[in-house]
């Protein structure tokens, strides 16, 4: 019997890791640095995770999973609630999608695909926050929000992937 609870605490463990994985990646993305400008340095590394578990386990990180992941970034970042919400969950449905598309392919195709998704996602957050505050937010600091997800990408995607294979192959 104990057996059997201990490969279902596993198996629940290994089901939850991406999850847990992108909840970290909120959270630590909104995390308060000791620099003047940090907020608008740190990317929004779960867009990363969404995208990364879209691919290869959107059964891991499914949509409702997803879009309370972005209302927890929502919540805790001050933005328009439910931006982030429908981001993740777009981002996750589109990925899933196309996961057929990515699987099997170089990581650059990945990682083009991530490039491709960043500025549409940006585009349509500076839109709802320049119509939530009621001004024109400057782009700048979305820009480098920006340019920054894609350059880490695929160090985040390389750490992703080897807790997949830690985990037992999820």
């Amino acid at each position: 019997m104990s057996d059997t609870v201990g490969a279902r605490l596993s198996q629940v463990a290994r089901n939850g890791t991406p999850g847990l994985l992108a909840l970290i990646l909120v959270l630590f993305s909104l995390a308060p640095f000791n620099f003047p400008g940090s907020a608008q340095l740190v990317p929004p590394l779960a867009l990363m995770a969404v995208f990364h578990w879209g691919i290869y386990r959107p059964d891991l990180l499914p949509g409702p999973l997803a879009f309370i992941l972005g209302l927890l970034q929502d919540v805790l970042s001050g933005g328009p609630l439910g931006m982030w919400a429908a981001v993740f969950l777009v981002v996750l449905v589109v990925t899933a999608s196309q996961r057929r598309f990515f699987l099997g392919k170089m990581f650059v195709v990945e990682w083009l695909g991530f490039a491709l998704v960043v500025p549409v996602v940006f585009l349509a957050n500076w839109t709802i926050g320049s119509i939530y505050i009621g001004a024109i937010v400057d782009p700048g600091a979305l820009l480098v929000q920006g340019l920054l997800a894609i350059a880490f990408y695929p160090g985040l995607s390389w750490l992703m992937s080897i807790v997949r294979r830690m985990v037992g192959r999820i």
